[in-house]
């Protein structure tokens, strides 16, 4: 008794003097930081947030989330941006690789005969195959059960981060990691494409040739090589499993998402379609397949894009970043190792801007010549230096497949426009629409 008592007061004197420091210090720092409420100990402002209405607490209160910053980073960025660009990221090359995915695609939705599917998987495969064919050097038959297996894992992790628990999560990982909840059944997802990406390394090592590299996996195996007797070298093996999930999961479930999320809107808005398809075969015409180098004459079928994308806000927060010094920001004090959310959405729906910034309206990018008109308000991959370095391959994939499906193909919903509800399932982290189904009809 006398031993659990004295452990007690153990306990709870060090949860006291915890308490004690973190008061101070924020009392200490709180005449020199940025405005806004004043967080508890711990769980910071947790409690202010409104976990339904996630993106609009967060213009209120001071987030973040602790990603990779400083040096390794740096390094792994600047090796990754390198070894994509060697591939073809970027270049003719991977325009061809998206112009033969569109071709699978399209035939996909010829097997279908004009029956009513759900589209999420369509868009996922074909999405996912352009940068499958750059990280692992090639691309999956569409049939491939382990292939559909990692989709479903992804679009379900993908979903987690946009629900309460999942930001609840992504704030509080190392407690919430040990709880039970739906949390570990999303981890669990996350180990499954980990452990598919470590079998598809051990392939690789297997058969590695230091003079060819085949994909992405090699090139980080090389300077795995190069780097091994460099005590600080951040090309390890850990490294090269997380840098690879995040190429295989954001080159898919971003753009992915936001394909899906424009045919809803494109079928809630019928005449918007109508003017696109006209303008394809105008431009383009039905006996070629579109080209990346075509948008240059297409200002209104590029303003639909680029609606869509500022609409659909498929990463509301942005990527949260970690300040690697004191920043001195319009006369307030970030601290070192402060995690700072952009929250894209403040931009992407701001009436200075966009003049309707709830409706989804291409006017937005159009002057009034009907030409297309750049917003320095179109920042759906973020801005600075460490904005998305995949911009240029999804501008191109969303081109390249909306065009080549609208080129091909009518297309409608069981629902009529006026009843299809095109407000998302969920926002958090990741923005998610609702599950709706659709037929593809060939003109």
């Amino acid at each position: 008794m006398l031993a659990s008592g004295m452990l007690l007061v153990a306990v709870l004197t060090c949860l006291s003097i915890m308490i004690i420091m973190s008061v101070w210090r924020q009392r200490r720092l709180l005449g020199k930081m940025p405005p806004g409420p004043t967080p508890l100990p711990f769980i910071g402002n947790f409690l202010e947030l409104d976990t339904e209405k996630f993106r609009d607490s967060l213009l209120k209160v001071v987030l973040g989330v602790l990603l990779s910053s400083g040096e390794r980073s740096k390094q792994l960025r600047r090796f990754s941006i390198s070894t994509l660009r060697d591939f073809g990221f970027g270049k003719r090359g991977i325009e061809e690789r998206i112009i033969e995915e569109a071709g699978f695609l399209i035939q996909a939705f010829r097997d279908t005969n004009g029956a009513n599917i759900d589209p999420t998987f369509y868009m996922s495969r074909t999405v996912s195959n352009v940068i499958s064919s750059i990280v692992f050097g090639d691309r999956f038959e569409y049939d491939n059960k382990e292939f559909l297996s990692l989709l479903g894992m992804m679009m379900r992790s993908f979903q987690f981060t946009a629900t309460s628990t999942g930001q609840l999560f992504e704030m509080f990982y190392s407690v919430m990691k040990h709880l039970p909840g739906p949390q570990q059944q999303a981890y669990k997802e996350i180990q499954g494409l980990e452990d598919f990406i470590a079998r598809k390394v051990e392939q690789n090592q297997r058969t590695l040739d230091p003079n060819s590299p085949r994909d992405f996996i090699d090139s980080f195996l090389i300077r795995m090589q190069e780097e091994k007797e460099n005590p600080q070298t951040q090309f390890h093996m850990r490294n090269l499993l997380t840098t690879t999930l995040n190429l295989f999961f954001g080159g898919t479930e971003t753009v992915s998402t936001t394909m899906r999320y424009g045919f809803l809107l494109l079928m809630k808005n019928p005449h918007i379609a109508a003017k696109m398809h006209e303008e394809i075969d105008q431009v383009i015409g039905r006996n070629r397949p579109p080209k990346y180098e075509d948008h240059l004459k297409m200002p209104y079928t590029e303003a639909v894009i680029h609606e869509i994308q500022r609409f659909v806000d498929v990463i509301p927060l942005g990527v949260p970043r970690s300040t690697t010094k004191d920043i001195k920001f319009r006369d307030f004090l970030i601290p070192k190792g402060t995690d700072v959310l952009p929250i894209l959405s403040s931009v992407l729906k701001d009436p200075q801007f966009f003049s309707n910034p709830n409706d989804f309206d291409p006017q937005h990018f159009l002057d009034d010549k009907g030409q297309f008109k750049k917003s320095n308000a179109f920042v759906p991959f973020s801005i600075g230096k460490r904005y998305c370095f995949g911009e240029n391959l999804a501008k191109m994939e969303l081109f390249i497949f909306f065009t080549t499906i609208m080129q091909n193909f009518h297309f409608k919903s069981p629902q009529a426009p006026q009843d299809i509800d095109v407000s998302p399932q969920c926002v958090g982290f990741g923005t998610i629409p609702r599950r709706f189904t659709m037929s593809f009809l060939p003109r």
